[in-house]
């Protein structure tokens, strides 16, 4: 069995991490979930292509000594049954997809059969969908503050200007209000226009009609 486990540094340091067994010895078996430290087991070596490296890496097993299965650490800039890493493999991707390079081109730089670039692609395009639900849950819209949860989508609150008018073209002068009785006369701001009269005011009250004049 193979499982993931962190490792932020280079290959070179995790080269040097490997002569110590217990520093990520796994403290139970994922597989028969025995409350045991596992037992270190030698290792196995695997291809590996990376930016600056292309040669072989050793990954270290570990043995459960109540179902005798192994479980072997892979780094997590490795893929299972992939010789690239994920590093190279996104570099390509960005690429072609991002920056819209030929194929042939992204392949080249790469020094690599454009075959492979089409493996990578559409095996990412058959994936996307999930790995966009799961970037998703992981980032926080920029300049979202503060949400409504009440709401059957996340909004939010916005702050309106009076009587929900958006000054005109910039402008950051207020409209003029003339309140009388019941009604309200709302009249818009016409400073920024030109050869346009003056427009007759909204009126808020009994439904009447109002003009100015």
């Amino acid at each position: 069995m193979q499982i993931l486990h962190p490792f932020a540094g280079s290959i070179q340091q995790y080269k040097e991490a490997l002569s110590d067994p217990d520093r990520y010895r796994p403290d139970h078996c994922p597989q028969c979930l025995a409350k045991r430290a596992l037992t270190a087991h030698g290792f196995y070596s695997r291809t590996l292509i990376d930016v600056a490296y292309d040669g072989i890496l050793r990954v270290r097993r570990y043995l459960c000594q109540s179902c005798q299965r192994t479980v072997s650490l892979l780094p997590e800039f490795v893929l299972p049954y992939l010789r690239s890493s994920i590093l190279f493999i996104g570099l390509f991707l960005l690429a072609r997809l991002l920056h819209t390079q030929a194929l042939t081109t992204a392949a080249a730089k790469a020094s690599m059969p454009y075959q492979r670039g089409q493996f990578w692609i559409r095996r990412f395009r058959r994936q996307a969908e999930m790995l966009c639900a799961a970037l998703a849950t992981l980032a926080k819209p920029a300049g979202i503050d503060r949400l409504d949860l009440r709401a059957p989508f996340p909004v939010r609150h916005l702050a309106l200007p009076p009587a929900g008018l958006a000054p005109q073209s910039g402008s950051r002068r207020p409209p003029s209000r003339i309140v009388s009785g019941r009604r309200a006369r709302l009249r818009l701001p016409t400073h920024h226009l030109s050869g346009i009269g003056t427009p007759p005011a909204l009126c808020f009250g009994t439904g009447e009609k109002t003009s100015d004049g």
